[in-house]
């Protein structure tokens, strides 16, 4: 049929009696006459709950309402013009547009949203309960009740539940206030909040019921924040991990100034954008595109980290001096390099889909996924890290070399190969760690200058050549460092960390944990 909603309209009106037919006509007086008469016809149609309605709502909203001289309200379509009540093709001949003003927009979002309450729609619902709560009034207690009867998605009933209680608070019948102060103060919500605000100077003599209610979403609302301060400070702290677990082996464990970490950061990073624009042509590996860099990016920043080691680096043990100057010319050589290569502009990295988009956790914390996703893969990496050190072959080569070299080589231990696998094995870390780092910051040159400093502190502070040291010292600075900052500045907050840790080295030069035995005097 060439008008779906004409044989819509048809059908509804063949349906319903006459009574309901008179009630829609009723309902409509004034719709076009007047800024505030159509307005209050909007706000009658709202309260009506006829289907009937929402077209001609919308029809409105968007414009495209006309209305004749005689009082004859039609709709102008894709396929023409039709009647708004009788859905007969209509010409649009002396028929000018209804006009709206900010007040009768008010009443259309309220409007719109009592009748859209109900539809099949779940984003439909979603929308319509936030219109109702804006539009905040006593005739919608009725509609919204029906509603949370029947509603079973549970973001959208807290959203319900909140527009009701707003709903009441505008009653004119004192235990209906009652219910919808006690609702919006058991909520979480800055918007129930404000509300209560909103009303308090319209009910003075219900102030002190307002204030205790403001100060129990206050007390939630503080316990939120608290909640997101602390996954904001873990979430930092899992970054610090990534960056300096590469340099809690090459440092900690080698005691080589490795100034050139950062840079295989960024050359982790590179490589991440390298395998994405490598797949995009192949669309079935495309949203496996991060996963298949982590293997890709640890085994290129090895091989970089493998050649560093033998072709310089060995030249240099027990020199740390001459082994920081020329790690630091070496990483400035590398930025040059990818300057060179990719040019000094940022390079976008499209993260999949499963690590886009917010999540609600209980309670209102709002968590973003792609550091969630990082939190979980620092751990991971950590426990394969401690795996590899603890449980296998080359990891007790590597200890062993690291403690007692002579006794180790006269066991027949390769002491320059374990060299060159560690070293390579810490540089493969701070190619995982740019992989994931690529997913929250600007992929350039200049990544990993930003987290050397920082990953010496990690490591300098839990304790060198400890990964549980490395690990609480991680989160610990990035926690501390997060709860400052609303009180001092990223700044500021970086600059008490950095005076603290001082501090704290004085007293405890080998930091947190400090390792004992032949391994702190290797």
């Amino acid at each position: 049929m060439k008008h779906p909603l004409l044989a819509f309209l048809l059908l509804v009106a063949l349906a319903l009696p006459a009574r309901a037919q008179d009630a829609l006509t009723a309902a409509l007086e004034g719709l076009g006459t007047g800024f505030n008469q159509t307005a209050e016809a909007v706000d009658r149609l709202g309260a009506s709950g006829d289907p009937r309605a929402l077209p001609l709502l919308r029809a409105l909203t968007e414009g495209r309402l006309l209305r004749r001289a005689d009082g004859t309200l039609l709709i102008r379509g894709e396929a023409g013009v039709i009647e708004a009540l009788a859905g007969a093709p209509a010409e649009a001949a002396e028929a000018s547009p209804v006009r709206l003003n900010n007040r009768v927009r008010v009443a259309l979002r309220g409007a719109l949203g009592r009748l859209q309450l109900l539809s099949p729609d779940a984003a439909e619902r979603q929308a319509a309960a936030d219109a109702v709560f804006r539009s905040r009034s006593a005739d919608n207690v009725a509609v919204l009740e029906t509603a949370l009867g029947r509603e079973t998605v549970p973001a959208i009933r807290d959203r319900l539940l909140l527009a009701l209680a707003a709903s009441r608070l505008m009653a004119s019948d004192l235990a209906d206030k009652m219910a919808g102060i006690a609702a919006l103060g058991a909520s979480a919500s800055p918007e129930a909040r404000a509300v209560l605000l909103e009303m308090r100077g319209a009910n003075p003599g219900l102030a002190a019921q307002i204030d205790e209610a403001v100060a129990a979403v206050d007390r939630r609302l503080a316990i939120r924040r608290a909640a997101e301060t602390v996954f904001q400070g873990l979430s930092l702290g899992s970054v610090l991990l990534l960056a300096a677990l590469g340099l809690a082996v090459t440092f900690g464990v080698m005691g080589v100034i490795n100034m050139a970490h950062g840079e295989f950061v960024m050359l982790g990073a590179y490589t991440t954008f390298i395998v994405q624009e490598a797949l995009r042509t192949i669309p079935a590996l495309q949203p496996w595109s991060l996963p298949l860099a982590v293997p890709i990016a640890f085994l290129v920043t090895a091989a970089c980290g493998a050649a560093l080691e033998r072709g310089l680096i060995r030249h240099l043990y027990g020199r740390p001096l001459e082994t920081l100057l020329m790690t630091f010319g070496v990483g400035m050589m590398i930025q040059q390099a990818v300057r060179l290569a990719f040019g000094a502009q940022n390079r976008e990295i499209i993260s999949p889909a499963w690590m886009q988009g917010t999540l609600m956790l209980p309670g209102g914390v709002a968590v973003t996924q792609n550091r969630l996703w990082i939190l979980v893969f620092s751990l991971v990496v950590l426990g394969l890290t401690v795996a590899a050190i603890r449980l296998t072959r080359f990891g007790l080569e590597m200890r062993a070399v690291t403690q007692k070299r002579a006794i180790a080589a006269s066991m027949g231990i390769r002491t320059g190969r374990v060299d060159a696998l560690t070293f390579a094995f810490g540089s493969g870390i701070a190619g995982i760690a740019g992989v994931a780092l690529s997913q929250i910051d600007n992929v350039s040159p200049n990544l990993g200058t930003g987290y050397i400093i920082d990953s010496f502190l990690v490591v300098v502070f839990g304790g060198v050549g400890s990964l549980a040291g490395t690990l609480v010292g991680a989160f610990g600075l990035g926690t501390i460092n997060k709860i400052l900052e609303p009180w001092a500045g990223a700044v500021l907050a970086k600059v008490f960390v950095l005076v603290a840790v001082m501090l704290f080295i004085q007293r405890k030069p080998r930091g947190l944990f400090a390792q004992k035995g032949r391994a702190a005097d290797a």
